[in-house]
């Protein structure tokens, strides 16, 4: 049952209501509790808090027994970027190999599945697709996060996604809006520009919003880019003319908006997580995102007492803050009441996604692997939305299917020579993730194939080079399921 602390006055009520903060642990805190008592109306999950579908479970319904039309977010796109399966590796491919595949059909299945599941563990509001236009080849944090560098694919795979995961009866929260494909900075780290025009961006970046708001996309998520073409002072997040101006007014979108992680150094290394997240509600964003990095009550104190106080000093209208709450109310309610799917698509629809999504290289007289083979990881350094606790690669695919397989993990100037060591007489498989962005790595992959010719070589990452190697397997992403893919293409199977 819903229940409001009757001392709670309505504009610190609808303070923490558009706080969808982050907590510690697999149970649910019970400062957390008491907020949801005070007025909270959202939380959102990372990896930390899951433990198993039968844990997670457990712990919306804690949730729920405070609130029972909680909110309950999760980063859970599939592929690299799990939650659900952050300690296993995820069992759907993610966004570039539904790209890759390019069956609308297959990405709706795909969503739908995803969503089913998150659904069953009390999950109902998702903070995907990432509809980002990937059409810069330097991309760190986008990558294969994107369905790919074509506007209409992209456009047409998100709003599959979005009709897929809301047929669950999961929210979809598009992003990252405006458009972070076309960045060469992670956002996690500093404040990432597009200089386009916005001709340029309307005709590339916005074509999937607008698709993703036509499929009815419960939610939308900014990004903290600068845009001087839209605003050249404020990044989206924090920009009136770029939330209400151009999602609101021009694009006709009416959900709710959801600021990405306000911890995040593009805001919070230059504004601050109290002041931006005043500007954030003032621009016309509608749920302040907080708690990758920052999951505690003092966070959650924090940013109510500011908006309160901005409130109280005339800088954020009341009636913007009270818009804001509405707004997540009503999603709220419409998660509450959703129908969820008694079933969904097989649960195999995962592995054959991945399967599809697979560009094999030279495989015209490839002998297959029949003995255990040493697999060598080119390892870049992960992005903070990925996370490196998620394993990834072919190798723990391949000693399933060949047991004695050995794996390592190289990098820098002397990864080649190190493999090439470490592998001795075996045979080697080179595993790489995004090797056109790594001049070390092409290095080592330049050492090992002239060493070693009949080197297997896998890309992981978005396949930008030239595909080399006895066989080259593209993956289009490191999901769990796209290595057991892989490794049943290295056995002839």
């Amino acid at each position: 049952m819903t229940t409001v602390t009757s001392g709670t006055d309505t504009l610190t009520r609808d303070a923490l209501t558009v706080l969808q903060p982050g907590f510690p642990g697999t149970t649910a805190p019970d400062w957390l509790l008491r907020r949801l008592g005070e007025g909270l109306a959202s939380v959102g999950l990372f990896g930390r808090n899951i433990a198993s579908a039968e844990q997670l479970a457990a712990l919306t319904a804690q949730l729920r027994a405070e609130r029972d039309d909680v909110l309950v977010a999760i980063d859970e796109e599939g592929g690299d970027v799990t939650r659900l399966e952050v300690r296993t590796g995820s069992s759907f491919p993610g966004n570039h190999a539904l790209g890759a595949v390019d069956d609308v059909d297959l990405t709706r299945r795909v969503a739908h599945e995803l969503g089913r599941r998150l659904a069953e563990c009390g999950v109902n509001l998702n903070w995907a697709p990432s509809a980002d236009v990937n059409s810069n080849p330097a991309n760190p944090v986008i990558g294969v996060r994107s369905f790919g560098s074509d506007t209409d694919l992209v456009a047409r795979h998100t709003a599959a996604y979005v009709t897929g995961l809301q047929s669950a009866g999961v929210a979809a929260c598009t992003k990252h809006f405006p458009g972070h494909g076309d960045t060469a900075v992670d956002s996690h780290h500093a404040l990432p520009r597009i200089d386009v025009p916005a001709d340029v961006l309307s005709g590339r970046e916005l074509v999937p919003f607008r698709a993703a708001i036509a499929a009815g996309s419960r939610a939308v998520m900014s990004a903290h880019i600068l845009v001087p073409a839209l605003d050249p002072v404020h990044p989206a997040t924090l920009s009136r003319r770029i939330l209400t101006g151009l999602l609101r007014e021009e694009l006709g979108y009416d959900g709710l908006i959801v600021t990405d992680g306000m911890e995040m150094q593009a805001i919070a290394g230059t504004y601050g997580i109290e002041r931006g997240s005043v500007l954030a509600i003032a621009a016309g964003a509608d749920a302040i995102c907080v708690g990758g990095g920052l999951a505690d009550d003092e966070t959650v104190r924090r940013l109510r007492d500011a908006l309160t106080a901005a409130v109280r000093a005339g800088d954020l209208p009341e009636e913007r803050l009270a818009d804001a709450a509405r707004r997540v109310r009503e999603l709220a309610g419409w998660a509450a009441s959703a129908p969820t799917a008694a079933d969904g698509a097989s649960p195999e629809v995962g592995l054959t996604a991945a399967r599809r999504a697979l560009r094999v290289t030279g495989a015209v007289g490839f002998t297959p692997l029949t003995e255990a083979p040493y697999v060598a990881a080119l390892a870049p350094v992960a992005n903070i939305a990925v996370g490196d606790e998620t394993p990834w690669g072919v190798a723990a695919e391949l000693a399933r299917l060949l047991p004695g397989t050995a794996t390592g993990s190289f990098t820098g100037e002397d990864a080649g020579s190190a493999a090439l060591a470490a592998a001795g007489q075996r045979r080697l498989v080179v595993v790489v993730r995004d090797e056109h962005r790594h001049p070390w790595m092409a290095a080592a992959l330049d050492a090992v194939l002239t060493a070693r010719p009949d080197t297997v070589v896998v890309e992981m990452g978005v396949p930008q080079a030239p595909p080399r190697g006895a066989l080259h397997v593209a993956t289009h992403g490191a999901a769990q399921v796209c290595g057991r893919a892989a490794a049943e293409v290295l056995i002839g199977g």
